[in-house]
């Protein structure tokens, strides 16, 4: 009789697991990614998220970025996806294989700078590259830089496995003090 409470516990933890971790939606879901910018000169962090199944079906499949938010660090200014040059078309998402191997949805964003208007720079992020350039200056030397991209991870798989792990955790205390009385 002591061993069914164990695996009762056993089996609803490893089922909640199995439910939350690998769960995959048969429709369309909103894909969030978080971004960090890194040149020489400058550094920033961003998030963007997009609807996957707005992927086209080309050779090259994009999609349309549905929000994007970017910030260099140390400055005020928020860069959106309405300062995209080429905004509605632009930005978009696509699909590669990193410098790294892992494959990965990235960036293809043009935006000029806007904390100072008069100013002829312009920032591209595509893929991993970031570039700041003159739009003005054909003799000026281009800057270049990296962008790194982590997905965020969804909501409902984090809360799914805390209620699993906090459900286990109780389960595993009521045990505990039912051995103390018994004894």
């Amino acid at each position: 009789m002591k061993l069914f409470p164990k695996l009762v516990l056993a089996a609803a933890s490893l089922t909640l697991g199995f439910a939350t971790l690998d769960a995959k939606s048969v429709s369309a879901a909103i894909i969030d990614y978080a971004f960090t910018v890194d040149s020489p000169v400058t550094k920033g962090n961003g998030f963007f998220s997009f609807d996957d199944s707005a992927f086209s079906n080309e050779n090259y499949p994009v999609a349309t970025i549905k929000s994007l938010s970017f910030q260099f660090d140390g400055e005020s200014t928020v860069y959106t996806e309405k300062d995209d040059t080429q905004y509605p078309k632009f930005p978009v998402v696509f699909p590669t294989t990193l410098l790294t191997g892992q494959k990965s949805l990235v960036l293809d964003y043009y935006f000029n700078d806007k904390s100072n208007p008069s100013s002829s720079i312009s920032y591209e992020i595509i893929g991993d590259d970031f570039t700041i350039f003159s739009r003005t200056s054909p003799d000026a030397e281009p800057i270049s830089g990296r962008v790194y991209y982590t997905q965020v991870p969804e909501p409902t798989p984090l809360v799914g496995t805390l209620l699993a792990c906090s459900l286990g955790w109780m389960l595993k205390r009521k045990v505990t003090s039912m051995k103390k009385v018994k004894i």
